[in-house]
């Protein structure tokens, strides 16, 4: 093992280790750019900023205590920078071939020998050009990443610099020791100490991280901490009694092969009107729509969702914004049941809100980074089964992503739209993505085809739900300037 190499994180190291037949844990994301870009300008600006982030020249090596980042000796840009051609069969337009493409990207693996990324140019698309990214998840998290794509725009902010320690390791960065302090505090027992410092700044798990970072400050308050024991406590057997969550046709064996989709962007100020009208915030909009999506194509296939729920794995982000240019994972798990059997959008609105508040103040975001933690200690045969435990239980994995609200440019050339997928672990099959850019919010989906086959077909159901509870929004009775119905 050559001397600059850095010891992987716990979590970061059970990422790398979550690949199976079925699942790879890549982030995959397309921009569409107008007009289109070259091969040459692409590489170049890779170079002059990408790769400004060591990270992005370094191989995953796993070894018997877990994984190293290595510096790739033998780096070359040219493997992956490359340009793609877009397979079209007779009559496919355009967009379904760039779907095709990325749904195959998606089930191939990254070279494990190679820093594990890729950027695949489309040269001609749509009147300009088209650039699908493969990242494996052990790099980073969804909100480290967006930080990262945003600083090779035009005008993006390079990353901070750091003075270098021993060995290649970069003060600050979530290298060595230093950025396994949050997997440390959780892991230790529970004894009053810890639910000391958990519970000391009150509810939410952000001010529970400030917490386990500074463990120096004083403790308040021996009711408080009693309050947010007895949370941790609870909401650890709530992770571990979890129910199953609706049988259903999304349900199942995956059989490893893929299916992308995405709608066009809809108007973000209309989906704040409608949340502020109805008390409610964008997300408990959006994922109620998507709820709404889900049912409706159940029902339309013949499986009746009347009375079902299903559970979604939502990520919840435990760095400060501050951070999130540092790669790495910081980030839990949050279980949310979608009521897909509701069919009344206002109310199921109102139950996804509910659902919402209710993790708000749970410590079970904080509990899932625990066992990801610890699950990068174990053997691969063990932390499958480990970590199986939530697939078994779970439908889909759902992620809502806040871009920039102004168009960007890249390489001279308007980024007028975006789209991600996230991965799904062990034998989940669906995975949903919502994305905010330019003033719009998008709706995507990953799908293994053994389960669902047209995650189009979803993915088309997701405005006409929107345009019911817009609709329904209207017809309720609006408050005059006075106080009084108008």
């Amino acid at each position: 093992m050559s001397l600059d190499a850095e010891r992987m994180s716990r979590v970061d190291t059970a990422w790398l280790r979550m690949d199976n037949d079925v699942n790879l844990m890549m982030i995959v994301g397309v921009w569409l750019l107008e007009p289109g870009i070259t091969l040459a300008a692409l590489r170049r600006r890779v170079e002059e900023r990408f790769l400004r982030y060591a990270r992005f020249r370094q191989r995953a090596v796993p070894d018997l205590l877990g994984a190293s980042w290595v510096e790739d000796e033998h780096f070359d840009l040219s493997r992956h920078v490359v340009t793609t051609k877009l397979p079209r069969r007779r009559g496919q337009d355009e967009r379904a071939a760039l779907k095709a493409l990325c749904a195959e990207l998606a089930a191939t693996p990254l070279d494990p020998q190679r820093p594990l990324w890729q950027f695949h140019l489309i040269e001609r698309y749509e009147g300009g050009s088209a650039i699908v990214v493969r990242l494996h998840h052990c790099i980073a998290d969804g909100i480290a990443l967006i930080s990262v794509m945003l600083s090779i725009t035009d005008g993006g902010a390079e990353p901070p610099k750091h003075p270098r320690h021993a060995h290649g390791q970069e003060h600050g960065h979530e290298h060595g020791h230093e950025h396994d302090w949050l997997a440390d505090a959780v892991l230790r027992p529970i004894t009053d100490l810890t639910v000391k410092a958990i519970g000391m700044y009150g509810n939410g798990v952000a001010r529970s991280m400030e917490m386990l970072a500074h463990p120096q400050t004083r403790f308040l308050g021996s009711l408080a901490v009693a309050r947010h024991g007895w949370q941790v406590v609870h909401d650890a057997a709530a992770l571990a009694l979890m129910t199953d969550d609706s049988p259903t046709a999304l349900k199942g064996k995956p059989g490893g092969l893929k299916a992308v989709a995405w709608n066009e962007p809809l108007p973000l100020d209309t989906v704040k009107a409608v949340g502020k009208a109805l008390g409610c915030s964008i997300n408990d909009v959006l994922l109620a729509c998507a709820a709404g999506a889900i049912g409706r194509y159940l029902h339309d296939l013949g499986d009746d969702p009347a009375g079902k729920e299903i559970r979604a794995m939502v990520p919840v982000n435990l760095r400060s914004s501050d951070k999130a240019w540092q790669l790495g994972n910081r980030f839990g798990l949050a279980p949310l049941v979608l009521p897909i059997g509701i069919d009344n959008p206002i109310e199921r609105v109102y139950a996804v809100r509910q659902r919402m508040a209710e993790l708000k103040g749970s410590y079970q975001p904080l509990l899932a980074f625990a066992v990801l933690a610890m699950a990068g200690f174990l053997v691969k045969p063990v932390q499958d089964a480990v970590l199986n435990l939530f697939a078994r239980k779970t439908t889909a994995v759902m992620t809502n992503v806040p871009g920039p609200r102004e168009p960007l440019k890249f390489c001279g050339s308007t980024l007028r739209q975006t789209m991600f997928w996230v991965p799904a672990s062990g034998d989940v099959g669906l995975g949903v993505s919502v994305l905010s850019y330019g003033g719009g919010v998008q709706f995507g989906l990953i799908a293994d085809t053994a389960l669902c086959p047209d995650p189009q077909a979803i993915v088309e159901r997701f405005e006409p739900e929107f345009e019911k509870l817009l609709w329904l929004t209207m017809m309720l009775p609006w408050p005059g300037e006075d106080g009084a119905a108008a």
